[in-house]
C-alpha cells in the first residue's frame, strides 16, 4: 500500500483527467445537479484553501513525500489530511454537477479517490512518523484522518504556523482555476441543451 501510495503521489495532479474526460463525454446536468454538486465541490475548495494557507506551498511537490513541518492548526486539527478530503469533495461534487453516468461513475469516484488518498496517506504517515516521531504519535492519537474529531490538542504538539490566506490562494491557483474551468464548461453546456430545447 506504501509503494502503490508513493506511485499515486507523484502522479496525483494527472490522475483524475480520466474522470474529468468522462463527465465531460457522459455529462447530463440539470439544474437542481449543478447547485448540489457545485456547494459540494464548492465546500471542497475551501477546505483546500482554508488548508494550503497553514500548508503553504510543499503541499504543490512532486518530487516524493515529505515535509518540513507538522501542520497541526486550522483544519489539520479537526482531521489529519483536509487537502484530500477536500479533493474528495471536489471530484464527487464534480460528477454530481455533470450527472454522468449517475450514480455509477460518482460512486466508482468516490470510492477510487478515497482509495488512492489512502495509500497516499499511508506513505506520508510512514515519513511522519519516523521525522516528528511522538509528536506524531500523540497528533495520531488526537486527530483522526477523514472524520472530524473536534478535540483539544496537546499544547507541545501545536504547530505555530501563521494563516496567510494571501499565500493559500497563490498556492492553490492552478487547483482553483480546474475547478472554475471544469464548473463552467458543464454550466455552458447546459444552457446550451437547455436553450436549443426551446
Amino acid at each position: 500500500m506504501i509503494k502503490l501510495g508513493n506511485i499515486f503521489f507523484k502522479y496525483r495532479s494527472y490522475i483524475p483527467v480520466p474522470f474529468v474526460i468522462i463527465v465531460f463525454i457522459f455529462m447530463e446536468p440539470v439544474l437542481t445537479s449543478i447547485i448540489a454538486g457545485f456547494l459540494v465541490a464548492l465546500s471542497g475548495e475551501l477546505i483546500r484553501i482554508w488548508s494550503v494557507s497553514f500548508a503553504g506551498s510543499e503541499t504543490r511537490t512532486t518530487s516524493g513525500v515529505g515535509g518540513t513541518y507538522l501542520v497541526t492548526q486550522g483544519p489539520y486539527s479537526v482531521i489529519r489530511n483536509p487537502l484530500y478530503a477536500g479533493n474528495i469533495l471536489i471530484y464527487t461534487g464534480i460528477g454530481i454537477m455533470s450527472m454522468a453516468l449517475f450514480p455509477w461513475l460518482q460512486i466508482f469516484g468516490f470510492i477510487f479517490f478515497t482509495f488512492q488518498y489512502l495509500c497516499i496517506i499511508a506513505a506520508e504517515e510512514e515519513f511522519l512518523q519516523g521525522k516528528f516521531k511522538e509528536t506524531f504519535t500523540q497528533y495520531k492519537n488526537s486527530v483522526s484522518r477523514f472524520l472530524p474529531r473536534i478535540n483539544k490538542l496537546p499544547e507541545s504538539i501545536k504547530s505555530n504556523l501563521e494563516l496567510n490566506f494571501k499565500t493559500g490562494i497563490k498556492s492553490e491557483r492552478r487547483s482553483l482555476q480546474a475547478f472554475l474551468i471544469t464548473s463552467s464548461v458543464i454550466v455552458i453546456y447546459y444552457l446550451i441543451t437547455l436553450f436549443a430545447k426551446k
